[in-house]
Formats: structure tokens, C-alpha cells, sequence
């Protein structure tokens, strides 16, 4: 999997980050990074429009905030910001999930992730085979950690937005 940077500035945590969490989960269509609100936004494409009764807080918006809040109380820690947001496009919907980074940890990504691929099984658009980038995924989550712990202490100033495409990684400087 190629990475490439569209800004003018050097890459930094942050986009480091964005980088590591994208080659790490394929289920991630993009982020979003905000640095005023200090949030993460992952969103999720699921390849057929899902009716409202499948995203109500009876489903999937309340297993994943619920799951949230309750891993964050069992880590001692008090959940800032969360919350879930749907954009039906025709054929397909597109799930957002909005994180403080201040609480946020590894461990919680791939909780998000495996909810939502629970829920949407084979409806997940994920990259194919070809474009995985086979690397050990421990060793993957360590870094994004590592690198989730670094922006936590950091003052970005740059709204972000990376995504994949054909086997690429792309970050930009909104």
C-alpha cells in the first residue's frame, strides 16, 4: 500500500496517525481529523442503503455507544465526545463515528471496527485483498498507541482528511 501526503508541510503525529489507522483497517473509509473539537471522525460505507429501524438507538448507533462508554468506564475514563451519524447516498450509506482523542484509545478503534463489521457483515466496503498492506498487527496497533498518545499532547492546528484508493493512502489539509 503506497502513502501519499497532499500538503505542503511535513508529516506530523497527526498525520502519521491517519496514516497508521487507514493501513491498519480497511474497514475505515476515511478520517477526519478536527483540531478545534480535538476529534476523530471514521466513517464506514456500508454497499446497500440501510433503513432507519437498522441505525435507530435500538441497533447499531446504540450497540457502538453504548459499547463505547461502557469500554471507557471499565478503563477509568469518562468519555468526552461520541456519537454516531448516517448519510443515505441512494445505493449506499455512509456511518460516522465521531471520537474525542483526549479518551480515545487503540483498543476502542478496534472495537468501533468490529462492531460495525459485525453489523454490516458482508455489506462493509473494505479494500480489496490485493491493496492490504500485510504487516503485523500488533506491531500496527502499537504504533497507532504510540501515536494516538503523541497527538493527545499535541497542539495541531491543520483540519485533516485522509482516505484510501487503489491500494493508496492520501491525507489532506482541508
Amino acid at each position: 500500500m503506497a502513502v501519499r501526503y497532499g500538503g505542503k508541510e511535513d508529516t506530523n503525529w497527526s498525520d502519521g496517525l491517519l496514516i497508521s489507522i487507514l493501513v491498519r483497517y480497511p474497514e475505515i473509509a476515511t478520517i477526519n481529523f478536527d483540531p478545534i473539537e480535538h476529534v476523530l471522525k471514521f466513517a464506514f460505507i456500508s454497499s446497500q442503503a440501510l433503513k432507519t429501524e437498522q441505525l435507530s438507538a435500538t441497533a447499531i448507533e446504540g450497540k457502538v455507544l453504548d459499547s463505547i462508554e461502557v469500554f471507557n468506564l471499565l478503563e477509568g475514563r469518562k468519555v468526552k465526545m461520541s456519537a454516531i451519524s448516517y448519510l443515505d447516498c441512494d445505493q449506499l450509506t455512509i456511518i460516522e463515528v465521531q471520537r474525542d482523542i483526549d479518551t480515545l484509545a487503540q483498543e476502542e478503534i478496534s472495537l468501533i471496527v468490529q462492531l460495525i463489521r459485525e453489523f454490516l457483515g458482508d455489506n462493509l466496503v473494505t479494500e480489496t485483498d490485493e491493496f492490504v498492506f500485510e504487516d503485523d498487527p500488533v506491531l500496527q496497533e502499537e504504533i497507532i498507541e504510540y501515536m494516538l498518545e503523541s497527538m493527545k499532547r499535541a497542539n495541531g492546528d491543520r483540519h485533516l482528511f485522509a482516505f484510501r484508493e487503489e491500494g493508496r493512502v492520501m491525507v489532506f489539509n482541508k
